[in-house]
Formats: structure tokens, C-alpha cells, sequence
């Protein structure tokens, strides 16, 4: 018998698949429940104008009752968004992947949240303590305890 979180991503995955995904972000690998990559653009006049950025969600075998790990991905040539939210590790501070997480959200309204993120952002600077963060980050971004109080960017 499949699980929860297996059975989840199967339909997910059938939905992208079938219907494709939001102008702007599109799946690059989903070969197992594990972990997908998609990349996301943000679409229209931004400050991230023609920038492609790629995501990498995992996921546990609790999903969708506990949020998938997302962070941009830094490796091979890949860089992560300079946000106000997104450290230079790739880590992402949104209270959609920590407190506010619910299990009706599903990988494409993560996308969605994170492309509109993107595209709302006034200035271009990194989180104002990335460089003390990224020196003692968890592997896994979940394992962070996050402080969310500026949802304003």
C-alpha cells in the first residue's frame, strides 16, 4: 500500500503533467518522491527581469502533513535570488514553508508564492544577518527556527 505523502505526489505530479504548470515556472526533474527541481522566472517588468532561478524541494515521508525543505539551488553554476528572504546558501525565510504551512498547499502554490515573492521585491540586497546565518546552517532549512517579521518584501 502506497503512503500518504506518495499517493500526494503521484496526484501532484499527474496535475503538472497534465495541465503543465504557471507561466514562468516549469519542472525539471521529479523522478521520485524524494526531491524535485523546478526553475521559476519571474515574469513581467522586475527587478529579477530574465533571471531563472531553480528550487529543490524535498520531501519526507510526513509530507503533506509537514512542508516539503525548499531552498534555491547554489551549485553547479546555479545561483540564489538576492532577496531580503533568501540567504546566499539558497535558505529561504517564509512563513509558508515553516509555521504557516498547511497541508491544502500544494508544490505548484510554493512556486507560485516564492515567483510572487520575487516579483514584489523593492530592492535587491541580502537578509541583513546572511553571513553569520550561512555559517551555521543545517544542511536542511526545516531544521531552522525562523523569525518572520517583515512580510512586506
Amino acid at each position: 500500500m502506497a503512503s500518504i505523502s506518495s499517493r500526494r505526489l503521484a496526484k501532484e505530479l499527474m496535475e503538472i503533467k497534465n495541465e503543465g504548470c504557471p507561466v514562468g515556472i516549469n519542472l525539471l526533474k521529479a523522478d521520485d518522491f524524494a526531491s524535485w527541481q523546478f526553475t521559476i522566472e519571474v515574469m513581467g517588468d522586475s527587478l529579477y527581469k530574465g533571471e531563472a532561478f531553480t528550487l529543490l524541494f524535498r520531501f519526507d515521508k510526513d509530507y503533506p502533513i509537514s512542508s516539503p525543505a525548499v531552498q534555491f539551488m547554489v551549485a553547479e553554476g546555479k545561483e540564489s535570488p538576492v532577496h531580503p528572504h533568501v540567504y546566499s546558501n539558497g535558505h529561504i525565510c517564509a512563513s509558508i514553508l515553516g509555521n504557516e504551512w498547511s497541508p491544502v498547499l500544494s508544490v505548484v502554490a510554493v512556486c507560485v508564492t516564492l515567483q510572487s515573492m520575487l516579483a514584489s521585491c523593492k530592492k535587491k540586497e541580502r537578509p541583513p544577518d546572511n553571513d553569520r546565518y550561512i555559517r551555521h546552517a543545517p544542511d536542511n532549512p526545516k531544521k531552522t527556527q525562523w523569525h518572520y517579521d517583515d512580510d512586506t518584501v
